[in-house]
Protein backbone atom coordinates (compact mmCIF):
# COMPACT_ATOMS: atom_id res chain seq x y z
CA UNK A 1 0.00 0.00 0.00
CA UNK A 2 1.23 3.25 -0.37
CA UNK A 3 -0.40 7.04 0.30
CA UNK A 4 -1.79 8.03 -3.28
CA UNK A 5 -1.48 12.09 -4.07
CA UNK A 6 -4.54 14.14 -4.17
CA UNK A 7 -6.00 13.84 -7.30
CA UNK A 8 -5.75 16.48 -9.73
CA UNK A 9 -8.49 18.83 -9.96
CA UNK A 10 -9.50 18.17 -14.25
CA UNK A 11 -9.33 14.62 -13.85
CA UNK A 12 -12.03 14.60 -10.70
CA UNK A 13 -13.76 16.96 -12.20
CA UNK A 14 -14.38 14.45 -15.34
CA UNK A 15 -15.95 11.85 -12.85
CA UNK A 16 -16.93 14.19 -9.51
CA UNK A 17 -18.95 17.05 -10.41
CA UNK A 18 -22.23 15.50 -11.38
CA UNK A 19 -23.99 16.04 -14.56
CA UNK A 20 -27.45 16.82 -15.00
CA UNK A 21 -29.96 13.91 -15.28
CA UNK A 22 -27.19 11.36 -13.57
CA UNK A 23 -27.78 8.99 -11.66
CA UNK A 24 -26.28 5.16 -11.20
CA UNK A 25 -27.14 2.91 -13.48
CA UNK A 26 -28.48 -0.56 -12.01
CA UNK A 27 -27.05 -4.03 -12.76
CA UNK A 28 -28.87 -6.82 -11.64
CA UNK A 29 -31.35 -9.47 -13.19
CA UNK A 30 -33.67 -7.04 -14.38
CA UNK A 31 -30.77 -5.01 -16.63
CA UNK A 32 -28.67 -7.76 -17.19
CA UNK A 33 -24.82 -6.59 -18.07
CA UNK A 34 -21.39 -8.55 -18.45
CA UNK A 35 -18.61 -6.51 -17.68
CA UNK A 36 -15.69 -9.44 -18.78
CA UNK A 37 -17.84 -9.62 -22.39
CA UNK A 38 -17.79 -6.00 -22.80
CA UNK A 39 -14.44 -5.17 -22.17
CA UNK A 40 -12.72 -8.08 -23.55
CA UNK A 41 -12.24 -6.08 -26.99
CA UNK A 42 -12.76 -2.75 -26.40
CA UNK A 43 -11.07 0.54 -25.50
CA UNK A 44 -10.76 -1.10 -22.46
CA UNK A 45 -9.40 1.32 -19.51
CA UNK A 46 -11.23 4.13 -20.63
CA UNK A 47 -14.72 1.77 -20.57
CA UNK A 48 -14.08 0.40 -16.97
CA UNK A 49 -13.47 3.94 -16.05
CA UNK A 50 -16.98 5.17 -17.09
CA UNK A 51 -18.38 1.73 -15.67
CA UNK A 52 -16.50 2.17 -12.40
CA UNK A 53 -18.20 5.83 -11.71
CA UNK A 54 -21.86 4.56 -13.13
CA UNK A 55 -22.37 1.22 -11.68
CA UNK A 56 -21.94 1.47 -8.27
CA UNK A 57 -23.29 -2.23 -8.06
CA UNK A 58 -20.42 -3.62 -10.08
CA UNK A 59 -17.56 -0.67 -8.74
CA UNK A 60 -14.99 -3.16 -7.23
CA UNK A 61 -15.06 -5.76 -9.80
CA UNK A 62 -14.49 -2.39 -12.27
CA UNK A 63 -11.88 -1.07 -10.24
CA UNK A 64 -10.08 -4.22 -9.75
CA UNK A 65 -10.07 -4.82 -13.99
CA UNK A 66 -9.00 -1.33 -14.10
CA UNK A 67 -5.62 -1.43 -12.27
CA UNK A 68 -4.80 -5.15 -14.12
CA UNK A 69 -5.23 -3.21 -17.77
CA UNK A 70 -3.59 0.01 -16.15
CA UNK A 71 -0.23 -1.69 -15.06
CA UNK A 72 0.38 -3.02 -18.88
CA UNK A 73 0.17 0.35 -19.96
CA UNK A 74 2.41 3.62 -19.53
CA UNK A 75 -0.05 6.07 -18.37
CA UNK A 76 0.57 6.48 -14.67
CA UNK A 77 -2.36 9.48 -14.94
CA UNK A 78 -5.10 6.28 -15.17
CA UNK A 79 -3.70 5.42 -11.60
CA UNK A 80 -5.44 8.71 -9.97
CA UNK A 81 -8.30 8.40 -12.75
CA UNK A 82 -9.31 5.13 -11.70
CA UNK A 83 -9.43 6.31 -7.99
CA UNK A 84 -11.46 9.77 -8.78
CA UNK A 85 -14.04 6.99 -10.49
CA UNK A 86 -14.12 4.98 -8.00
CA UNK A 87 -14.78 7.65 -5.54
CA UNK A 88 -17.63 8.90 -8.06
CA UNK A 89 -19.41 5.82 -7.63
CA UNK A 90 -19.78 6.39 -3.51
CA UNK A 91 -21.20 9.76 -3.86
CA UNK A 92 -24.31 7.50 -5.06
CA UNK A 93 -26.72 6.88 -2.46
CA UNK A 94 -26.39 2.64 -4.17
CA UNK A 95 -22.91 3.33 -3.27
CA UNK A 96 -22.58 4.16 0.19
CA UNK A 97 -21.43 1.22 1.39
CA UNK A 98 -18.52 0.75 -0.69
CA UNK A 99 -15.88 -0.65 0.65
CA UNK A 100 -12.48 2.10 0.71
CA UNK A 101 -10.15 1.89 -2.54
CA UNK A 102 -7.39 0.54 -0.06
CA UNK A 103 -9.35 -2.39 0.30
CA UNK A 104 -10.26 -3.04 -3.19
CA UNK A 105 -6.71 -2.32 -5.07
CA UNK A 106 -3.03 -2.11 -4.05
CA UNK A 107 -1.52 0.95 -5.40
CA UNK A 108 2.26 -0.09 -6.55
CA UNK A 109 4.29 2.74 -5.84
CA UNK A 110 7.19 0.65 -7.44
CA UNK A 111 5.65 0.95 -10.85
CA UNK A 112 5.02 4.67 -10.61
CA UNK A 113 8.03 5.76 -10.31
CA UNK A 114 9.73 3.20 -12.46
CA UNK A 115 7.14 3.70 -15.66
CA UNK A 116 7.48 8.02 -14.93
CA UNK A 117 11.60 7.61 -15.41
CA UNK A 118 10.96 5.41 -18.11
CA UNK A 119 8.55 7.96 -19.59
CA UNK A 120 10.84 10.88 -19.02
CA UNK A 121 14.14 8.90 -20.51
CA UNK A 122 12.08 8.21 -23.80
CA UNK A 123 10.52 11.56 -24.38
CA UNK A 124 13.78 13.19 -23.84
CA UNK A 125 15.12 10.84 -26.11
CA UNK A 126 12.96 11.64 -28.52
CA UNK A 127 12.65 15.48 -28.12
CA UNK A 128 16.88 15.41 -28.93
CA UNK A 129 16.65 13.63 -31.87
CA UNK A 130 14.05 15.58 -33.40
CA UNK A 131 15.79 18.67 -32.27
CA UNK A 132 18.95 17.30 -34.52
CA UNK A 133 17.24 16.19 -37.12
CA UNK A 134 15.55 19.60 -37.33
CA UNK A 135 18.55 21.23 -37.58
CA UNK A 136 19.88 18.69 -40.08
CA UNK A 137 17.06 19.76 -42.30
CA UNK A 138 16.64 15.89 -43.11
CA UNK A 139 12.89 15.97 -44.08
CA UNK A 140 11.68 12.00 -44.08
CA UNK A 141 13.76 11.83 -40.50
CA UNK A 142 12.27 14.72 -39.46
CA UNK A 143 8.73 13.27 -40.03
CA UNK A 144 9.28 10.12 -38.53
CA UNK A 145 11.00 11.91 -35.26
CA UNK A 146 7.29 13.69 -35.27
CA UNK A 147 5.49 10.13 -35.38
CA UNK A 148 7.00 8.49 -32.76
CA UNK A 149 7.20 11.63 -30.15
CA UNK A 150 3.33 11.68 -31.14
CA UNK A 151 3.24 8.18 -30.32
CA UNK A 152 5.13 8.78 -27.30
CA UNK A 153 2.88 11.41 -26.10
CA UNK A 154 -0.59 9.25 -26.97
CA UNK A 155 1.14 6.24 -25.32
CA UNK A 156 1.73 8.67 -21.88
CA UNK A 157 -1.98 10.05 -22.10
CA UNK A 158 -1.10 13.86 -23.28
CA UNK A 159 -3.08 13.63 -25.83
CA UNK A 160 -2.86 17.34 -27.45
CA UNK A 161 0.80 16.93 -27.51
CA UNK A 162 -0.04 13.68 -29.43
CA UNK A 163 -2.62 15.40 -31.32
CA UNK A 164 0.49 17.97 -32.08
CA UNK A 165 2.97 15.77 -33.43
CA UNK A 166 1.24 13.93 -35.35
CA UNK A 167 -0.36 16.34 -37.25
CA UNK A 168 3.03 17.56 -38.16
CA UNK A 169 4.25 13.98 -39.25
CA UNK A 170 1.41 14.34 -42.03
CA UNK A 171 -0.27 11.05 -41.45
CA UNK A 172 -4.08 12.24 -41.66
CA UNK A 173 -5.63 8.34 -42.69
CA UNK A 174 -5.28 6.38 -39.71
CA UNK A 175 -2.97 7.57 -36.78
CA UNK A 176 -4.11 10.80 -36.68
CA UNK A 177 -8.00 10.28 -37.08
CA UNK A 178 -7.16 7.15 -34.52
CA UNK A 179 -6.28 9.67 -31.55
CA UNK A 180 -9.23 12.22 -32.00
CA UNK A 181 -11.74 9.07 -32.05
CA UNK A 182 -9.90 8.38 -28.32
CA UNK A 183 -10.24 11.45 -27.34
CA UNK A 184 -13.88 11.45 -28.60
CA UNK A 185 -13.33 15.00 -29.91
CA UNK A 186 -16.02 14.45 -32.31
CA UNK A 187 -15.85 17.71 -34.15
CA UNK A 188 -12.49 18.05 -35.47
CA UNK A 189 -13.16 14.02 -36.64
CA UNK A 190 -14.73 15.50 -40.15
CA UNK A 191 -11.46 17.52 -40.66
CA UNK A 192 -9.18 14.67 -40.66
CA UNK A 193 -11.25 13.02 -42.72
CA UNK A 194 -11.74 15.51 -45.52
CA UNK A 195 -7.67 15.59 -44.99
CA UNK A 196 -7.66 11.77 -45.25
CA UNK A 197 -9.97 11.90 -48.71
CA UNK A 198 -7.77 14.24 -50.31
CA UNK A 199 -4.68 11.92 -49.62
CA UNK A 200 -6.56 8.78 -50.86
CA UNK A 201 -8.41 10.76 -54.35
CA UNK A 202 -4.48 12.11 -55.34
CA UNK A 203 -3.14 8.65 -54.63
CA UNK A 204 -5.35 6.75 -56.53
CA UNK A 205 -5.57 9.78 -59.27
CA UNK A 206 -1.61 8.85 -59.56
CA UNK A 207 -1.91 5.13 -59.61
CA UNK A 208 -4.72 5.07 -62.03
CA UNK A 209 -3.02 7.73 -64.18
CA UNK A 210 0.16 5.43 -64.76
CA UNK A 211 -1.94 2.12 -64.69
CA UNK A 212 -3.71 3.52 -67.94
CA UNK A 213 -1.18 4.38 -69.36
CA UNK A 214 0.63 1.26 -69.45
CA UNK A 215 -2.55 -0.32 -70.19
CA UNK A 216 -3.21 1.22 -73.38
CA UNK A 217 0.13 0.28 -74.58
CA UNK A 218 -1.55 -3.15 -74.12
CA UNK A 219 -4.67 -2.94 -75.37
CA UNK A 220 -7.04 -0.19 -76.36
CA UNK A 221 -10.18 -1.35 -74.66
CA UNK A 222 -11.48 -0.04 -71.70
CA UNK A 223 -10.95 -1.86 -68.46
CA UNK A 224 -13.62 -1.46 -65.18
CA UNK A 225 -11.74 0.21 -62.41
CA UNK A 226 -11.66 -1.34 -58.75
CA UNK A 227 -10.23 -0.10 -56.02
CA UNK A 228 -7.74 -1.80 -54.25
CA UNK A 229 -8.37 -3.85 -50.97
CA UNK A 230 -6.18 -1.37 -49.11
CA UNK A 231 -8.28 1.68 -50.63
CA UNK A 232 -11.71 -0.29 -49.70
CA UNK A 233 -9.87 -0.66 -46.08
CA UNK A 234 -9.31 2.81 -45.08
CA UNK A 235 -12.64 4.16 -46.72
CA UNK A 236 -14.65 2.10 -44.39
CA UNK A 237 -12.41 3.01 -41.74
CA UNK A 238 -13.25 7.01 -42.87
CA UNK A 239 -17.22 5.98 -43.20
CA UNK A 240 -17.27 4.98 -39.56
CA UNK A 241 -15.32 7.57 -38.45
CA UNK A 242 -17.65 9.94 -40.15
CA UNK A 243 -20.45 8.17 -38.30
CA UNK A 244 -19.26 8.48 -35.34
CA UNK A 245 -18.73 12.06 -35.99
CA UNK A 246 -22.23 12.51 -36.66
CA UNK A 247 -23.43 10.38 -33.38
CA UNK A 248 -21.12 12.60 -31.23
CA UNK A 249 -22.87 15.83 -32.81
CA UNK A 250 -26.97 14.49 -32.57
CA UNK A 251 -26.81 14.40 -36.15
CA UNK A 252 -28.81 10.51 -35.92
CA UNK A 253 -30.03 10.64 -39.56
CA UNK A 254 -26.39 10.77 -41.31
CA UNK A 255 -25.04 8.71 -38.22
CA UNK A 256 -27.72 5.95 -39.08
CA UNK A 257 -26.88 6.23 -43.03
CA UNK A 258 -23.19 6.12 -42.58
CA UNK A 259 -23.86 3.12 -39.86
CA UNK A 260 -25.95 0.93 -42.01
CA UNK A 261 -23.52 1.18 -45.27
CA UNK A 262 -20.72 0.07 -43.38
CA UNK A 263 -18.80 -3.21 -44.59
CA UNK A 264 -17.85 -5.76 -43.28
CA UNK A 265 -16.32 -5.89 -40.11
CA UNK A 266 -13.13 -7.59 -41.49
CA UNK A 267 -13.08 -3.85 -43.20
CA UNK A 268 -12.33 -2.25 -40.25
CA UNK A 269 -8.97 -4.02 -39.82
CA UNK A 270 -7.16 -3.14 -36.52
CA UNK A 271 -9.62 -0.48 -35.12
CA UNK A 272 -11.68 -3.64 -34.53
CA UNK A 273 -10.89 -4.71 -30.93
CA UNK A 274 -9.15 -1.24 -29.88
CA UNK A 275 -11.69 1.54 -30.75
CA UNK A 276 -14.69 -0.65 -31.21
CA UNK A 277 -16.79 -4.22 -31.47
CA UNK A 278 -19.28 -4.98 -34.17
CA UNK A 279 -22.04 -5.19 -31.23
CA UNK A 280 -21.35 -1.62 -30.76
CA UNK A 281 -21.76 -0.92 -34.47
CA UNK A 282 -25.25 -2.95 -34.70
CA UNK A 283 -26.55 -0.95 -31.41
CA UNK A 284 -25.45 2.52 -32.58
CA UNK A 285 -26.35 1.89 -36.27
CA UNK A 286 -29.60 0.47 -35.10
CA UNK A 287 -30.62 2.99 -32.22
CA UNK A 288 -29.86 6.09 -34.69
CA UNK A 289 -31.86 4.65 -37.42
CA UNK A 290 -35.09 3.89 -35.06
CA UNK A 291 -35.12 7.73 -33.97
CA UNK A 292 -34.68 9.52 -36.95
CA UNK A 293 -35.85 7.27 -39.99
CA UNK A 294 -39.15 6.33 -41.95
CA UNK A 295 -40.46 2.80 -41.72
CA UNK A 296 -39.98 2.75 -45.35
CA UNK A 297 -35.98 3.50 -45.23
CA UNK A 298 -35.83 0.96 -42.50
CA UNK A 299 -37.31 -1.80 -43.71
CA UNK A 300 -35.15 -0.54 -46.91
CA UNK A 301 -31.75 0.08 -45.34
CA UNK A 302 -31.53 -1.97 -41.97
CA UNK A 303 -33.96 -5.24 -42.82
CA UNK A 304 -32.95 -5.56 -46.22
CA UNK A 305 -28.83 -4.75 -45.53
CA UNK A 306 -27.16 -8.59 -45.76
CA UNK A 307 -24.03 -6.56 -44.66
CA UNK A 308 -25.38 -5.21 -41.40
CA UNK A 309 -26.89 -8.18 -40.06
CA UNK A 310 -24.10 -9.71 -39.82
CA UNK A 311 -23.53 -6.84 -36.80
CA UNK A 312 -26.58 -7.68 -35.31
CA UNK A 313 -25.82 -10.58 -34.79
CA UNK A 314 -23.27 -9.69 -32.32
CA UNK A 315 -26.26 -8.75 -30.13
CA UNK A 316 -29.17 -10.68 -30.52
CA UNK A 317 -31.83 -8.48 -28.47
CA UNK A 318 -31.20 -5.42 -31.79
CA UNK A 319 -32.83 -7.68 -34.01
CA UNK A 320 -35.88 -8.21 -31.16
CA UNK A 321 -35.96 -4.54 -30.74
CA UNK A 322 -36.25 -3.93 -34.78
CA UNK A 323 -39.00 -6.46 -35.19
CA UNK A 324 -41.31 -5.20 -32.38
CA UNK A 325 -40.58 -1.81 -33.55
CA UNK A 326 -41.72 -2.93 -37.39
CA UNK A 327 -45.04 -4.68 -35.93
CA UNK A 328 -46.09 -1.89 -33.89
CA UNK A 329 -45.31 -3.48 -30.27
CA UNK A 330 -44.47 -0.21 -29.25
CA UNK A 331 -44.83 -1.71 -25.25
CA UNK A 332 -42.02 -4.52 -26.08
CA UNK A 333 -39.98 -2.38 -27.84
CA UNK A 334 -39.64 0.54 -24.93
CA UNK A 335 -39.27 -2.50 -22.83
CA UNK A 336 -36.46 -3.94 -24.56
CA UNK A 337 -34.66 -0.72 -24.30
CA UNK A 338 -35.24 -0.61 -20.39
CA UNK A 339 -34.15 -3.75 -19.72
CA UNK A 340 -30.54 -2.86 -21.82
CA UNK A 341 -30.29 0.72 -20.42
CA UNK A 342 -27.33 0.34 -18.23
CA UNK A 343 -25.32 -1.44 -21.50
CA UNK A 344 -26.45 2.28 -23.31
CA UNK A 345 -25.69 4.23 -20.70
CA UNK A 346 -22.12 3.22 -20.20
CA UNK A 347 -20.84 3.64 -23.57
CA UNK A 348 -18.26 6.21 -23.97
CA UNK A 349 -19.38 6.92 -26.96
CA UNK A 350 -23.73 6.55 -26.70
CA UNK A 351 -24.63 6.98 -23.10
CA UNK A 352 -24.53 10.73 -23.41
CA UNK A 353 -27.29 10.77 -26.34
CA UNK A 354 -29.08 7.85 -24.77
CA UNK A 355 -32.12 10.25 -23.50
CA UNK A 356 -32.12 12.25 -26.65
CA UNK A 357 -32.08 9.11 -28.99
CA UNK A 358 -35.10 6.95 -26.72
CA UNK A 359 -37.31 10.65 -26.43
CA UNK A 360 -37.28 10.51 -30.33
CA UNK A 361 -38.25 6.98 -30.50
CA UNK A 362 -40.84 7.58 -27.73
CA UNK A 363 -42.21 10.42 -29.99
CA UNK A 364 -41.63 8.81 -33.06
CA UNK A 365 -43.29 5.53 -31.77
CA UNK A 366 -46.61 8.35 -30.31
CA UNK A 367 -47.08 9.53 -33.68
CA UNK A 368 -47.17 5.97 -35.67
CA UNK A 369 -49.65 5.03 -33.23
CA UNK A 370 -52.12 7.61 -33.39
CA UNK A 371 -52.32 7.79 -37.15
CA UNK A 372 -54.99 5.64 -37.98
CA UNK A 373 -57.26 6.43 -35.68
CA UNK A 374 -59.67 9.86 -35.22
CA UNK A 375 -60.03 9.41 -31.80
CA UNK A 376 -58.45 7.28 -29.28
CA UNK A 377 -58.95 6.92 -25.25
CA UNK A 378 -55.65 7.87 -23.21
CA UNK A 379 -56.17 4.68 -21.13
CA UNK A 380 -56.20 2.77 -24.18
CA UNK A 381 -53.01 4.68 -25.53
CA UNK A 382 -51.36 3.79 -21.82
CA UNK A 383 -51.71 0.11 -22.53
CA UNK A 384 -49.87 -0.05 -25.46
CA UNK A 385 -47.17 1.92 -24.39
CA UNK A 386 -47.04 0.20 -20.49
CA UNK A 387 -47.21 4.47 -19.23
CA UNK A 388 -49.29 5.76 -17.18
CA UNK A 389 -52.25 7.96 -18.55
CA UNK A 390 -50.59 10.87 -17.40
CA UNK A 391 -47.63 9.91 -19.05
CA UNK A 392 -49.44 9.31 -22.09
CA UNK A 393 -51.01 12.83 -21.74
CA UNK A 394 -47.86 14.72 -21.35
CA UNK A 395 -46.56 13.02 -24.12
CA UNK A 396 -49.29 14.01 -26.70
CA UNK A 397 -49.43 17.20 -25.26
CA UNK A 398 -46.10 17.71 -26.12
CA UNK A 399 -46.37 16.22 -29.89
CA UNK A 400 -49.62 18.52 -30.52
CA UNK A 401 -46.96 21.96 -29.42
CA UNK A 402 -44.29 21.10 -31.83
CA UNK A 403 -46.86 19.94 -34.86
CA UNK A 404 -45.99 16.30 -34.81
CA UNK A 405 -49.80 15.59 -33.93
CA UNK A 406 -52.89 17.33 -35.42
CA UNK A 407 -55.49 16.83 -32.49
CA UNK A 408 -56.56 18.61 -30.15
CA UNK A 409 -57.07 16.63 -26.00
CA UNK A 410 -60.08 16.28 -23.87
CA UNK A 411 -58.42 16.89 -20.56
CA UNK A 412 -61.54 15.81 -18.77
CA UNK A 413 -62.58 12.84 -20.70
CA UNK A 414 -58.88 11.82 -21.81
CA UNK A 415 -59.16 11.66 -25.29
CA UNK A 416 -57.55 12.29 -28.46
CA UNK A 417 -59.42 13.95 -30.89
CA UNK A 418 -57.74 14.11 -34.58
CA UNK A 419 -58.07 17.97 -36.55
CA UNK A 420 -61.08 16.89 -38.75
CA UNK A 421 -59.81 18.19 -42.72
CA UNK A 422 -62.29 19.02 -45.05
CA UNK A 423 -59.76 17.92 -48.21
CA UNK A 424 -62.57 19.10 -50.33
CA UNK A 425 -63.29 22.53 -48.49
CA UNK A 426 -59.95 23.33 -49.11
CA UNK A 427 -59.59 22.46 -52.25
CA UNK A 428 -62.18 25.19 -53.17
CA UNK A 429 -60.86 27.45 -51.64
CA UNK A 430 -57.40 26.82 -53.16
CA UNK A 431 -59.17 27.34 -56.64
CA UNK A 432 -61.33 30.25 -55.98
CA UNK A 433 -57.47 31.96 -54.37
CA UNK A 434 -55.97 31.00 -57.74
CA UNK A 435 -58.49 32.18 -59.80
CA UNK A 436 -59.17 35.29 -57.93
CA UNK A 437 -54.81 35.93 -58.60
CA UNK A 438 -55.36 34.79 -62.31
CA UNK A 439 -57.84 37.56 -63.00
CA UNK A 440 -56.20 40.32 -60.82
CA UNK A 441 -53.12 40.06 -63.51
CA UNK A 442 -55.19 39.86 -66.19
CA UNK A 443 -56.63 43.39 -65.36
CA UNK A 444 -53.80 44.78 -64.66
CA UNK A 445 -52.52 43.81 -67.97
CA UNK A 446 -55.05 44.82 -70.38
CA UNK A 447 -54.93 48.29 -68.89
CA UNK A 448 -51.48 48.52 -69.36
CA UNK A 449 -52.05 47.47 -72.85
CA UNK A 450 -55.35 50.22 -73.12
CA UNK A 451 -52.45 53.29 -71.69
CA UNK A 452 -50.05 51.74 -74.61
CA UNK A 453 -52.13 52.37 -77.39
CA UNK A 454 -53.49 56.10 -76.61
CA UNK A 455 -49.94 56.82 -75.54
CA UNK A 456 -50.68 57.52 -72.32
CA UNK A 457 -47.56 56.04 -70.74
CA UNK A 458 -45.18 58.13 -69.41
CA UNK A 459 -41.50 57.17 -69.95
CA UNK A 460 -37.97 58.37 -67.82
CA UNK A 461 -36.37 61.22 -69.67
CA UNK A 462 -33.04 60.66 -71.35
CA UNK A 463 -30.52 62.97 -70.42
CA UNK A 464 -27.32 63.87 -72.82
CA UNK A 465 -24.54 64.73 -71.75
CA UNK A 466 -21.01 65.45 -73.10
CA UNK A 467 -17.98 63.55 -71.28
CA UNK A 468 -16.36 66.67 -69.65
CA UNK A 469 -19.81 67.41 -68.05
CA UNK A 470 -20.43 63.83 -66.61
CA UNK A 471 -17.20 63.39 -65.35
CA UNK A 472 -18.01 66.87 -63.85
CA UNK A 473 -21.08 65.73 -62.27
CA UNK A 474 -19.12 62.43 -61.35
CA UNK A 475 -16.59 64.16 -59.43
CA UNK A 476 -18.75 66.71 -57.51
CA UNK A 477 -19.42 65.15 -53.94
CA UNK A 478 -22.54 67.28 -53.67
CA UNK A 479 -23.91 66.36 -57.07
CA UNK A 480 -26.62 63.20 -57.51
CA UNK A 481 -27.50 62.23 -61.27
CA UNK A 482 -29.94 59.21 -62.54
CA UNK A 483 -28.25 58.13 -65.52
CA UNK A 484 -30.48 55.53 -66.30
Amino acid sequence: MMDVDPIDSEIANQYTQPPRRRQARPVDDAHPFDLDAYIASRTTVDRLLAITASCPSIAPQALKLAFNHIYRLRDTSLVQAALAAYASAATYPEGQGLPPPGDVVVVDAAWVEEVTKKNLAERTKLEVELKSYTNNMIKESIRMAHRDLGEHYRATGDFASALKHLTKSREFCSTSQHLVIEQRNYSHISSYIYKADAALESTTAATSGSAEGAATAVSAQPTSKKPSPEREQVQSKLDFAMALSHLGQGNYEKAASLFLRLDPPDQLGDWVGKLVAPGDIAIYGTLCALASLSRSAIKAQLLRNPVFSAYIEQEPYVRDVIQAYMSSDFKTTLDILSKYSTRHYIDIHLGTHVNDVTQHLRQTAVVLYFQPFETIRFDRMAAAFGWSIEEVEREVVALIQIGQIQGRVDSQNKILRAKKTDHRAELFEHAMKTALDIQSTNRKLLLRMRLQQVDLVVKSPKITLKRDQTQNLLDSPMAIVDLS
